[in-house]
């Protein structure tokens, strides 16, 4: 098989299968317990973010500018977020108008949002990673792929219950992250035509990527957590968070380590 037949073999596969896998445990799963897996989300982001995501994009560029592109991110998704709210707020009453409506629906929908721009940014770097791996050796680009895929797995889980928790219905929740996976195709053909230019940008959308992914995390789904104060909803919390984050690490150390 040629350079580009491995690549495109590899991106549709790593895409597809991590959010079929995904889609199959939301399918059995009940839906009381998307709630409470919520947190696991929060987990799985959190560590995708600190555990893989930053720790690459400084292998291939400065901290200072790995930390202005997050911080540009931030920025950008706190005013994507606001657009989202002004829609709301011109076609439906809402809380910033002085009419009460839910916030946490707002919240629920708007972090939909967000984790899908995150996931295919996310997905788009992954098919570059992979592009330049398989440029490089083709053992390489199978190992780096089998370890992006099982990375994938974990965080496109929690995708998936962010989006059902979102009011997303199941299949819409699949359909959508299957879409968004296609952009590991798109990012493996770009990395495969023009390489070394886009080797060069990839800490820089590592780091948007990567917040999006805090920003969800810690703007939109930590909050509605609080709505459980009690002490067992805490522990559960916190335990999930940990389980979520564990996940990620596990699965990235062993993925370093083939």
């Amino acid at each position: 098989m040629s350079s580009l037949s491995w690549i495109l073999a590899a991106t549709l596969l790593g895409g597809v299968l991590s959010v079929l896998m995904a889609g199959i445990f939301a399918f059995a799963a009940h839906p009381g317990w998307v709630p409470r897996l919520v947190s696991f989300a929060v987990g799985t982001l959190l560590g995708a973010v600190f555990l893989e995501i930053l720790p690459h994009a400084l292998e291939y560029a400065q901290p200072d500018s790995v930390a202005v592109s997050v911080l540009i991110g931030l920025l950008a998704f706190f005013v994507l977020e606001k657009l989202v709210l002004w829609r709301h707020c011109h076609h439906e009453a809402c809380e910033v108008h002085g009419v009460e409506t839910p916030a946490h629906e707002h919240g629920h929908q708007r972090a939909g949002l967000m984790i899908l721009i995150g996931d295919t940014f996310h997905n788009f770097v992954d098919g570059i990673l992979i592009a330049g791996a398989f440029l490089a050796d083709t053992q390489l680009g199978i190992v780096t792929a089998l370890a992006i895929i099982a990375h994938e797995l974990p965080q496109e889980v929690g995708d998936f219950l962010v989006l059902l928790h979102s009011g997303y219905g199941r299949a819409k929740a699949l359909f959508y992250n299957l879409l968004s996976s296609l952009a590991m195709v798109v990012g493996g053909l770009l990395g495969y035509v023009a390489l070394e230019g886009m080797q060069e940008l990839t800490p820089y959308l590592l780091g948007v990527a990567a917040a999006s992914m805090i920003y969800v995390a810690v703007a939109d789904l930590i909050p509605g957590l609080h709505r459980r104060p009690e002490l067992s909803a805490t522990l559960e919390q916190v335990l999930l968070i940990g389980l979520g984050i564990a996940a990620i690490g596990l699965i990235g150390h062993f993925g370093h380590a083939s």
